[in-house]
């Protein structure tokens, strides 16, 4: 059995969602051969340097499920493209480059976060290409850590609000795309998150069937995909309810 997780956003402000995390992960994850988490882990990741009691008790949860049988494995989101080796060592993490592909029970698999595919975000993706940068990375963690929480803050702000004046489908996957990745990666599946919008589609590339699944974002439930060699399951968890 193997999990897939992306878009929990823990912060400070949501302890409601770092409570089914780690309630998930005592309970849920050690029954798993690998977990995969693909991306925006956290809010926002301003460096490894960053030693909140948020940070250091999310990474102490996510040793212990690295200290039994389960891998974990973490693709880099939008929010948290900082996360360095340092932490990754400290939780039990094994780095994966944004887009990398797997043998899923026999089926090669191509996972990532999915920011990249929203290609009709052009705004977006200007910054995206700036802040994957080696310079704008090595500036930006030059910084005093407090800059860096204001810089963070103010880029959530920004963020939300030019959310409100695009639409939903700038916001979303360009379907060509998707088409041209999983093309390029010999794969007929792909799964990932970013477009907080859950779901499994049916697709077609070069005439043969093929299937995108979309994980769930935590804001306000606990979300991922159970993949057996059986099925594939998108599975949910209200806040306010224990895990089997």
């Amino acid at each position: 059995m193997i999990y897939f997780i992306a878009d929990l956003h823990l912060s400070t402000d949501r302890p409601d969602i770092t409570a089914c995390f780690l309630s998930f992960l005592k309970n849920e994850a050690p029954q798993a051969s690998q977990l995969y988490i693909l991306g925006d882990l956290f809010e926002y990741w301003i460096g490894d340097d960053d030693d909140s009691d948020l940070t250091n008790t999310i990474a102490m949860a996510l040793k212990q499920v690295a200290n039994t049988n389960t891998q974990l494995y973490f693709i880099h989101g939008n929010r948290d493209f900082l996360l360095g080796k340092k932490y990754a060592k400290k939780a039990g993490l094994i780095l994966l480059p944004e887009k990398h592909i797997i043998n899923l029970y026999g089926q090669q698999t191509l996972i990532m976060h999915g920011d990249s595919l929203c290609t009709q975000d052009i705004e977006y993706q200007k910054f995206r290409k700036k802040s994957r940068s080696w310079w704008w990375q090595f500036i930006m963690t030059s910084l005093p850590l407090k800059v860096r929480k204001k810089i963070a803050e103010n880029y959530r702000k920004k963020s939300a609000q030019a959310k409100q004046g695009k639409s939903l489908d700038i916001m979303d996957v360009t379907p060509s795309e998707v088409i041209k990745e999983l093309d390029k990666s010999k794969s007929l599946l792909l799964i990932h998150g970013h477009t907080h919008r859950p779901a499994e589609h049916n697709i077609s590339v070069n005439h043969q069937p093929a299937k995108r699944i979309v994980l769930g974002d935590w804001h306000k439930q606990g979300a991922w995909l159970k993949v057996t060699p059986e099925n594939m399951t998108l599975l949910y968890q209200d806040f306010d309810k224990t895990f089997n």
